[in-house]
């Protein structure tokens, strides 16, 4: 590998192993990759339905005082489900807010489509525990607490199980197993709780049969428990999640009070060596091994002190959002991984999880402060994403709005302390109802260091660019803004035609438009465009705001184009025309760390309030864009395009 001037040499090395892993992957796998139920998606779990019933039946039957292990198999996925699921959201809470992250570098759309599997081994034991309860005597009733049995079990683990995977482990970073098997495990450098258990399926078998060498010895030597078995499990999740999380969790002082402790149990950072490294640190969880036969990573201490000790980045942008139905929580970076990374819609399933849906309502009401989300980088700008504890709904209950509107000047004062550029307000956060757009902390705290930013004029200037070209006349409709106002002027200023079919409507922009282009606005009657009628055209463009009717779309031609002005989506009941997204741009390559998507936008793309906040900051702007400050739309757009943005593609555009 050629460096060129300035470059990074783990930039080369680290994107080397990655290109090459991917490609092993694709051009050698080993026999049994493939794990047998992928193709059935997340039905694999109808797998389970023949045990569950059989274990139902052997319940409603059961001898009194005993434990039969069958009825214990699905609470036991069900907590180790959970467990997963916590242990994700931690961590991605952390690496976006704690100065102890160990990798700082991207993780991308690619690496959590490839862990979203990561469930599969939890599938694989309890499918191998249902059969172990049928055909293995001593795993069907079983008592609940037998204190040799988890003695045995921490030996077996310690002994057999560590020596072992060690071995197993070098063996697999050979190049005949590491292309057709292992590689698949390191082609994240990043890692996540769950890059622990990302392994094709043979290998995932090889390490149950390792983990289950306690689980048997205790079976047939007759000191099986039902806690011996779960904490066992419990207890290699943990570890296994704990080493991936990529932050530094283990404090200084537990190896100060007992130095033995850094030979019998792992930290974060030294399995983080191991990803980056590749040839040091195989143990699983006690580093013993790696010492006695000379694995050991030498910067192993260096690389754990000056992380625990951590250090502070300065955060240039803050985007402040909210979510917004209360299914979204899941759709948040800090919720479900795969669902954080597609587009927010609806889905049947996650109305079951109905407690923990009240429970974050519950949560949002006695929050005092905004929540940091999610943690990007453009350039040499760090940008980082926090969220008011605060659903849409509530912005609309009057007796909500002085607690939020707290909510939002605390965040911007505790953002302006930070030292903070730029903080732009993206969906209600900005509402005029709130704070007038942002004005009132420009005007309440005249010496603020930090720019408001509420992303209209690009937001307009997107909208603008969505017009489809030799357009003439355009229907007006929807709650009015801002950005509303900034389009019907900037139409007229082209002589295209705004109507309005709501008096109410027009009359506003009556007002707010200079009285010169009076003729380019007009009151109608229809909600066709003159235009439509004179020339028959095959489509017609309405610039929607919030509180677009269904019978408002019903009366709208085959082929219209439903170009939203406001921050939220146009519901869609037409299957017969064009709906536009949000005002929204493709972001640059060069962002790093986009793996999820922004509420309802297509993955790597960023609606434009967020966008002009950057914006601001790449060009170095020091005036607020709040209230009724206008920048100029052009310009802000072609700043937009300089520095790697990119209107969105008509593939995306609806």
């Amino acid at each position: 590998l050629e460096l060129g001037n300035g470059e990074d040499w783990w930039r080369v090395v680290i994107g080397a192993a990655v290109q090459g892993a991917v490609q092993e992957m694709a051009t050698n796998p080993g026999l049994f990759t493939a794990w047998p139920w992928q193709s059935l998606g997340n039905f694999k779990y109808l797998l389970l339905a023949p045990f569950v019933a059989r274990s139902v039946y052997r319940f409603v039957n059961r001898e009194n005082g005993k434990v039969d292990l069958a009825n214990l198999v699905i609470p036991i996925l069900l907590v180790r489900v959970a467990h997963s699921l916590f242990w994700i959201s931690w961590a991605r809470f952390q690496t976006a807010r704690s100065k102890r992250r160990i990798v700082n570098k991207s993780l991308d759309f690619e690496q959590v489509d490839r862990e979203r599997n990561w469930d599969d081994q939890i599938l694989m034991t309890a499918l191998l525990l249902y059969l172990g309860n049928m055909f293995l005597p001593g795993a069907t009733y079983v008592p609940w607490w037998n204190t040799w049995g988890v003695v045995l079990t921490a030996l077996l683990h310690a002994g057999p199980v560590e020596f072992l995977y060690y071995w197993f482990h070098r063996a697999l970073h050979h190049h005949y197993l590491y292309s057709r098997y292992h590689s698949h495990h390191h082609a994240s450098i990043v890692t996540e709780p769950i890059t622990a258990v990302i392994h094709p399926f043979a290998e995932e078998f090889v390490y149950f049969l390792l983990f289950a060498i306690p689980i048997m010895t205790t079976v047939f030597s007759g000191c099986f428990s039902v806690v011996s078995l779960t904490g066992y499990l419990l207890y290699i999740d943990f570890m296994n999640y704990m080493g991936h999380c990529n932050f530094e969790v283990v404090p200084k002082w537990l190896f100060r009070v007992f130095p033995p402790l850094k030979y019998l149990m792992y930290t974060p950072t030294f399995h983080s060596l191991h990803h980056t490294q590749f040839r040091t640190n195989y143990s699983l969880f006690i580093p013993l091994y790696d010492y006695i036969y000379g694995t050991m990573d030498k910067s192993t201490d260096d690389l754990y002190e000056s992380t625990s000790n951590g250090k502070e980045e300065m955060v240039d942008i803050v985007h402040l959002t909210h979510p917004t139905t209360l299914q979204s929580v899941y759709h948040l970076r800090l919720g479900l991984a795969s669902l954080a990374s597609k587009p927010y819609t609806s889905r049947w399933y996650v109305w079951a999880m109905w407690p923990f849906t009240f429970l974050s309502l519950l949560l949002s009401r006695i929050s005092g402060s905004a929540f940091v989300v999610e943690k990007n980088r453009l350039k040499s700008l760090t940008m980082q994403t926090w969220a008011t504890p605060r659903f849409s709904f509530q912005y609309k209950l009057s007796w909500e709005r002085d607690a939020i509107n707290e909510l939002i000047e605390k965040a911007v004062l505790e953002a302006d302390e930070q030292g903070v550029k730029v903080m732009t307000l993206g969906l209600l956060n900005q509402g005029e109802e709130i704070n007038g757009l942002g004005e009132l902390y420009v005007r309440k705290h005249p010496k603020l260091r930090i720019r408001i930013v509420d992303g209209s004029s690009l937001a307009a200037a997107a909208v603008m660019h969505s017009i489809p070209e030799g357009t003439k006349e355009v229907l007006l409709i929807g709650k009015l803004s801002k950005v509303a106002f900034i389009v019907a002027k900037a139409l007229c200023q082209r002589s295209i035609q705004v109507l309005t079919v709501r008096r109410e409507e027009f009359e506003k922009l009556k007002l707010r438009l200079p009285t010169s282009f009076g003729s380019r606005l007009v009151l109608s009657n229809c909600y066709t465009p003159k235009a439509m009628k004179l020339s028959c055209l095959p489509l017609q463009v309405w610039l929607v705001g919030d509180g677009l009717t269904a019978e408002e779309q019903r009366r709208a031609v085959k082929g219209t184009c439903f170009v939203p002005f406001s921050q939220f989506p146009t519901k869609k009941t037409r299957g017969d025309c064009v709906y536009y997204s949000t005002p929204a741009m493709v972001i640059p390559k060069e962002l790093e760390n986009m793996h999820a998507c922004e509420n309802w936008l297509p993955r790597r793309v960023m609606s434009t309030c967020r966008v002009a906040g950057i914006v601001h900051a790449l060009e170095g702007w020091k005036v607020h864009e709040a209230g009724n400050v206008v920048l100029d739309m052009e310009d802000v757009w072609r700043a937009a395009l300089r520095h790697g943005f990119l209107p969105l593609p008509s593939s995306l555009a609806g």
